[in-house]
């Protein structure tokens, strides 16, 4: 049987990345493996943590490149070689184009720090208080190229408390990412996870 191969694609701290690494190093990912880290910011903590882990780690920097189609046809090109079977997006803070999307469409997925499809973009939890909501959440989504609008996998609730600030609240969504993260890649590295059109059928645990 040929081992699940998954390719993490960050910006930042790369604590969902560790996430899953962690989670792979206990077998708890389905049998599927992390091989490779890629990166848009050579400096970020995420590189240092793939470094750390033995983890193959290809960074670059968009600005080097006259548009995103161009880094992503190379990205692709290292991902087959590779032969990924799942991107994995933790905190990449770029849009994908239909270079990557077309390539991959079905095998990439992302997380987001809200109730999908209230408070997509960017800072999500501070939307989510302006708004003045009572609960927020995770969400773990297919990828198809607009923002945070793939076909949903798998939303956890996060309760938001009268005193919650956007620090208090967005560690308390982080928490739920880094268990629910793994929880999803290992069930599609199992074969449970099944997208049709924008309907999800899945055997995640509640």
């Amino acid at each position: 049987m040929n081992k699940y191969r998954i390719a993490v694609f960050a910006s930042g701290e790369g604590t969902n990345f560790q996430s899953l690494v962690d989670a792979a190093a206990r077998d708890e990912l389905g049998g599927a493996s992390v091989e490779l880290l890629i990166c848009d910011k050579p400096a970020a903590p995420a590189v240092a943590r793939a470094q750390k882990a033995g983890i193959a780690c290809h960074t670059f920097r968009p600005k080097d490149y006259p548009a995103r189609e161009d880094y992503e046809r190379e990205l692709v090109a290292l991902l087959e070689q590779k032969s990924i079977d799942l991107i994995v997006l933790a905190g990449y803070m770029r849009l994908l184009s239909s270079v990557m999307v077309d390539a991959y469409a079905g095998k990439i997925i992302n997380i987001h720090p809200s109730l999908l499809p209230a408070f997509p973009g960017k800072d999500a939890v501070g939307q989510a208080l302006a708004y003045g909501v009572k609960v927020s959440g995770v969400t773990v989504h297919f990828v198809d190229g607009g923002m945070d609008t793939g076909a949903i996998i798998a939303q956890r609730v996060v309760e938001v408390h009268d005193h919650d600030t956007a620090e208090s609240l967005s560690a308390a969504i982080q928490s739920v990412e880094r268990q629910l993260y793994p929880e999803v890649v290992g069930r599609l590295a199992q074969g449970k996870i099944q997208l049709n059109g924008r309907k999800v059928s899945s055997l995640l645990k509640r």
